[in-house]
């Protein structure tokens, strides 16, 4: 049981708890028990860590079920055990890999790092990918450690924080040469994030954007007429804010900008919702807003929808559109939907059509407002698939609906965003209706935020972005190289060991 109660420490370094020498304990306890426990039990290891892990971490999953009418409450549970244990089976192939790679102390730590490193990106990607907290995350809260994802990613700092606390094992049973050598490779990895540290974005422009968080929970969207009042509660909320503003800043004020979810009707087919929701629009500003797009055939039946992020002029027209490209299977479109259709499993996306994906990220300009990527929901998760590397923006919008997501997810969800920020060095604007709404600037602080369960609005001056990071120029090709480099350096000096 040794090996599910280091997961869970684990995962007691991620938000909202934040305790992040747990993560480095955790990791700890699993090389020692790859270290000492037969080879044979590797697989087993490695898959009781994961499973303690993502048992705690992932446990807002099963609130999102309350909210799902078609399924009953219960099945949230058996979802979000399922999906644990089916993520638990990454760490186990890479503790398993690894053993068979090493056996002694040094290069056991070298292949362990690289192993799991390897295992993390390999979940961001295989049956498209749940990269819901990476081990790096744990780092988040320190300045300089967290830098170094500009260089190295977010899975790289995985693979620094597991160098790290093989270190820190090694040291503890007293294999100091071992230990040194494992943190000295640490700290090369951590140069970087510290040569960062005396880098500044530039001040910010004259241009204001207004986030816009009603606290529109998802009850009250599932309730009768709900989807009008959580309409009209953005509306009422943008005109409060708008009603404070000076005229200076109304002035200045370029885009107002509402979450995922806050039209559910086409607006291209209704006008009355672009006149509702620009109402109070000022002139030279865009709206900024989460909706839905119809497809339809010939005859005007709708096929299929989309999960949209429109921007609407102060007239109402809609002048770009982004369709969000990662869906959720199972939420937005069900997987082998004539097999899984008959078996019952249709009731667990809404409707009887599913979303269509979009063409992938974009740069949007629009006058007067910074070049933005777009992001909706947990696109944002997805370290390196946020923006389009060949047209790269000067910020990322990110729009999501964790009103499902209970107190935990959300607060998890925005520390993702954060990542986000430091491997593009872009600063990211994030809505959502109930929170946590805020902006980061391009090193991943926070530069404003509005907490859980608070209705109220952001008026901030877009931060500056900072100039591309090597991530941002070759993506997950750094944390890959990083990953096979540890193991073949952990399977060498096995080699030269023996």
């Amino acid at each position: 049981m040794l090996a599910p109660a280091a997961g869970t420490a684990t995962a007691l370094a991620f938000p909202p708890h934040d305790l992040w020498p747990a993560a480095l304990a955790g990791h700890a306890a699993l090389f020692l028990l790859l270290l000492r426990q037969p080879r044979g039990r590797a697989f087993a290891l490695g898959f009781g860590f994961g499973a303690g892990q993502f048992l705690l971490g992932l446990g807002w999953l099963a609130k999102a079920f309350t909210y799902q009418s078609a399924m009953p409450a219960w099945f949230g549970h058996v979802a979000h055990v399922g999906l644990s244990l089916f993520l638990a089976l990454f760490p186990a192939a890479g503790a398993w890999v690894a053993r068979r790679l090493a056996e002694r102390p040094l290069p056991l730590a070298l292949a362990v790092a690289g192993c799991l490193t390897l295992a993390e990106l390999l979940r961001g990607w295989l049956f498209t990918g749940f990269p819901w907290n990476p081990s790096g995350l744990a780092l988040l809260p320190l300045p300089g450690v967290r830098d170094a994802a500009a260089v190295i990613g977010a899975d790289g700092l995985s693979g620094l924080l597991i160098l790290a606390s093989t270190a820190v094992a090694l040291a503890a049973t007293g294999q100091w040469r071992a230990a040194l050598t494992v943190g000295l490779v640490a700290a090369l990895l951590l140069l970087p994030g510290v040569a960062r540290l005396r880098l500044e974005p530039p001040p910010p422009g004259p241009s204001l954007v207004m986030l816009v968080q009603p606290n529109s929970s998802q009850a009250e969207k599932h309730g009768d007429r709900g989807t009008e009042r959580h309409l009209l509660a953005h509306v009422e909320a943008t005109e409060a804010a708008l009603a404070a503003l000076g005229d200076a800043e109304r002035a200045r004020l370029r885009a107002i900008v509402w979450p995922e979810g806050a039209i559910e009707f086409p607006p291209d087919e209704n006008p009355w919702v672009s006149r509702l929701v620009t109402r109070a629009l000022p002139d030279g500003a865009f709206l900024l807003t989460g909706g839905i797009k119809a497809e339809r055939d010939l005859a005007g039946e709708a096929v299929a929808i989309r999960n949209s992020l429109f921007a609407l002029d102060s007239t109402g027209r809609i002048v770009n559109r982004y369709d969000k490209a990662h869906l959720v299977p199972g939420g937005e479109y069900l997987p082998l939907r004539a097999i899984a259709e008959p078996l019952g499993l249709a009731r667990l996306v809404p409707g009887t059509i599913d979303f269509w994906p979009g063409e992938g990220p974009k740069t949007v300009r629009l006058p007067g407002l910074p070049a933005y990527g777009a992001a909706i929901c947990y696109e944002i998760i997805f370290a390196g698939r946020v923006v389009d590397r060949s047209d790269r923006p000067r910020m990322i919008v990110t729009v999501s609906s964790d009103a499902w997501f209970g107190p935990a997810g959300p607060p998890q969800h925005f520390a993702l965003a954060r990542l986000r920020a430091l491997e593009e060095g872009l600063p990211v604007l994030r809505v959502t209706p109930t929170g946590i709404t805020g902006v980061i600037d391009a090193r991943g602080r926070i530069v404003d935020r509005l907490p859980i369960g608070t209705a109220g609005s952001i008026l901030a001056a877009v931060p500056q972005p900072l100039p591309a990071t090597l991530f941002a120029r070759f993506g997950q090709l750094v944390p890959i190289g990083l990953a096979l480099g540890l193991c073949l350096a952990g399977a060498g000096a096995q080699r030269r060991f023996t």
